[in-house]
């Protein structure tokens, strides 16, 4: 059985026209913190009030989460909604608990 530990993922804004794209190694923690952190101007994910969860993938290694979530980043935002559309065509708000 293969443990996962670390986790590349993608939220958006309630109006699903901003997506954002990170790493963590716990995934109901992290999104909490993006809930807690809307409207926070400081951060990118707080001032578009990225805390929709639509995407995320498991990863063992972080070294191997870190250069995918570089991967998505460095795509175009058609290429990143394709990907969700894999797992997640009408991009509905993914729950994690």
């Amino acid at each position: 059985m293969k443990v996962y530990s670390y986790f590349v993922y993608i939220t958006t804004n309630p109006g699903k026209t901003v997506l954002y794209v990170g790493v963590t190694n716990d995934l109901a923690i992290r999104m909490n913190q993006h809930f807690e952190n809307r409207g926070n101007v400081e951060t990118f994910a707080g001032k578009y009030y990225c805390y929709n969860l639509v995407y995320w993938e498991p990863f063992q290694r972080i070294q191997e989460a870190i250069a995918r979530e570089k991967e998505i980043k460095g795509w175009p935002r058609k290429k990143k909604e394709e990907l969700i559309a894999t797992t997640n065509p009408k991009k509905v708000f993914l729950l994690v608990s």
